[in-house]
């Protein structure tokens, strides 16, 4: 069950126990008890001296699939994936209302700079 390393380095390939457990609704005994069992490898990892396990993702959505069904799966990455696009559309919408501020004051400058170049023309007269 050893995978290839390029599978620990792959983007996306590996979550933390933390997300598993978020993501796919495991348990922390669940997690271990599927490590003692072989049916998960890990790898030890530690973030500002906080431990964690890196896991392989094809193996916890294994393990999933054989403790809750295809079925479960497919909901649970569908409402992780969604709730993703919802936190992408709110940030997108964020930065949209940013930009359309700050066009909006440039438009107000540029105008405003118009004005001030044609005044003065028009009092020399």
């Amino acid at each position: 069950m050893e995978a290839g390393a390029e599978e620990w380095g792959r983007k996306g390939a590996t979550l933390s126990d933390k997300t598993a457990r978020s993501e796919y609704g495991l348990t922390q005994e669940e997690i271990y008890a599927a490590i003692d069992a072989g049916k998960l490898q890990y790898r030890p990892a530690a973030m500002h001296g906080n431990p964690w396990l890196r896991l392989l993702r094809r193996e916890v959505e294994n393990l999933v699939a054989a403790r809750s069904g295809d079925r479960y799966l497919r909901e649970r990455k569908a409402r992780t994936e969604l709730a993703q696009i919802s936190r992408e559309l709110k940030q997108l919408r964020a930065q949209l209302t940013a930009l359309e501020e700050r066009r909006a004051a440039l438009l107000a400058e540029l105008a405003d700079q118009d004005n001030h170049q044609a005044c003065p023309a028009s009092a020399a007269r």
